[in-house]
């Protein structure tokens, strides 16, 4: 019996450890080791591990976007670099290659046969949002022999970014077409025994394939033949009608097997706080919105022994000496000190929680897609609607949820929502920044590299003092390759797009360029 040796991929692995070898498949049907799973039982581990995909990467990317810092002063990812040698950063990869993978293409070859045109439409929406996240963080990707199954192949090449986002608009289109059918084996609750993120709702999953779709249309802004604001709007107002269509996925958070990555039980949070950054857009220090207080700083920010809500400054870390007593050191997201695991019985806050929720996409970041794109357009009504829809949106999230009053009294303020001629750029980055906090890093990563790290949009937002050794004076742009499957085993591939220099981080991707 000889296994598929699929090098850059690590497709020899599946989640629900099934057996590669068709001639055993053909002569032996082992229940406890089928050859066949229905799409029903593959659905939920794979929405689970692209989740989970991005909760790993987060602690990394989450450092470069200035959700949250380390502890300690000096770490290479705040310094905008990466561990060598390491597969830190590479568990999307791992998610999208592996853990989704074959077990993907399998739900998908399931739902055709069965005429299950509900899970056929989720399912290439799923490997649509897989394609759309690995090649955001990492750039070129192997595509087209992503699933080359001769054993004799060494060396999985790359394909450009572009064919990924052609691509990504090619599934996610199909995958409406699909979740339109109401013929064959379609029914809400035949798709909700596998669906944990919509419970089989297959308008909420159309919506969501309209999401993607303006997310994708709206990263190549910065390029004048390809970006057109018109379909982007059309696009979101196709998507998310209000919170309700947030695409919130929950845990059951029982024990480390089932519960949030960002969970205390888990204990992957203990050294990163809350950045100076996002605590001064909250507090009313930043600039950009007129000092004003913002009353989502103590739901979402973990306060210190004191009273007061503090951040760390990118590569600073945080003192440990008696001149810093405990109670005035910034705490872990769960409200917890910094550097040592949560006691027992720590509940957790805002989304870190064991049961999350964790979003991935939600009707305020969809509206602040729409208000830039009017406002690239030259729209500044439209903008104005959408960027105020929003806001009031996150405001009202159900792991937000502002009262009434400071809610309308923030509103309300010019200076957070002023007249439509007075809306700016940064104004609407910075909103949407906050709404993504704690979740939105691709998203987030995606904002700040199309706009080159720029202050004057991202206001109050400064770059490490000192790089890490190999940037040589430059911003990251992309996660390399995941180190095991790819500089390991598929070197020679990366090679060819310059994937073996040392600051290939630093350079930037195709849809960030004019």
């Amino acid at each position: 019996m000889q296994y598929k040796k699929l090098t850059g991929l690590l497709l020899t692995g599946l989640a629900l450890m099934l057996s590669s070898c068709n001639e055993y498949l053909d002569i032996n049907n082992n229940p406890n080791n089928p050859d066949k799973v229905e799409a029903a039982l593959l659905l939920a581990p794979i929405e689970n591990q692209y989740v989970l995909g991005i909760q790993f990467d987060a602690r990394y990317i989450g450092s470069y976007v200035q959700n949250w810092h380390n502890a300690t002063s000096g770490v290479v990812w705040d310094a905008q670099g990466y561990t060598p040698s390491s597969d830190a950063g590479g568990e999307l990869w791992r998610s999208v290659y592996w853990k989704g993978g074959r077990n993907l293409l399998n739900l998908i070859d399931d739902a055709r046969a069965g005429q299950k045109w509900d899970y056929l439409g989720v399912g290439l929406l799923m490997q649509a949002w897989g394609w759309q996240m690995l090649t955001d963080v990492h750039g070129e990707i192997i595509l087209s022999e992503a699933y080359d199954l001769d054993p004799n192949k060494n060396t999985f090449d790359y394909d450009t970014q572009e064919a990924v986002y052609a691509r990504v608009v090619e599934l996610s289109r199909e995958a409406i077409q699909n979740l339109n059918r109401a013929d064959g084996a379609v029914s809400q609750a035949a798709l909700a025994r596998g669906d944990v993120l919509y419970k089989g709702d297959r308008l909420k999953w159309k919506k969501f394939a309209y999401g993607l779709l303006a997310i994708n249309a709206h990263h190549l802004s910065k390029k004048a033949s390809l970006y057109k604001p018109d379909q982007v709007i059309a696009y979101v107002d196709s998507a998310f009608t209000s919170n309700a269509d947030d695409a919130l996925f929950t845990f059951n958070g029982l024990s480390t097997a089932d519960a949030s990555f960002f969970g205390p039980v888990r204990q992957n949070l203990q050294v990163y706080g809350q950045s100076t950054f996002i605590t001064r857009l909250l507090d009313g220090t930043n600039t950009a919105f007129g000092g004003v207080k913002d009353p989502r700083l103590p739901i979402m920010l973990a306060t210190s022994g004191d009273g007061q809500i503090r951040g760390i400054t990118m590569g600073q870390g945080q003192s440990t000496a008696a001149s810093v007593p405990l109670p005035t050191r910034v705490v872990s997201p769960w409200g917890t000190q910094l550097g040592i695991n949560p006691p027992a019985g720590t509940t957790g806050r805002y989304i870190f929680t064991d049961r999350g929720p964790f979003p991935l996409m939600t009707y305020a970041q969809l509206q602040f897609i729409k208000a830039e794109a009017a406002f690239i357009k030259g729209d500044k009504a439209t903008a104005l609607a959408a960027y105020r829809k929003g806001i009031e949106a996150h405001l009202t999230a159900p792991y937000v949820n502002v009262s009434a009053t400071d809610r309308a009294a923030y509103l309300a303020n010019p200076a957070v929502v002023p007249t439509a001629e007075n809306l700016a750029l940064n104004q609407i980055m910075l909103q949407k920044y906050i709404a993504q906090w704690g979740w939105g890093f691709l998203e987030q990563w995606a904002d700040m590299r199309r706009y080159n790290y720029d202050a004057n949009v991202f206001t109050g937002l400064t770059l490490p003092t000192t790089f890490y050794i190999n940037n040589n004076g430059k911003t990251v742009q992309r996660l390399r390759p995941r180190y095991n499957s790819e500089y390991v085993w598929n070197a020679d591939a990366l090679a060819k797009i310059g994937g073996l220099e040392l600051d290939f981080h630093t350079k930037p991707l195709w849809f960030t360029q004019p």
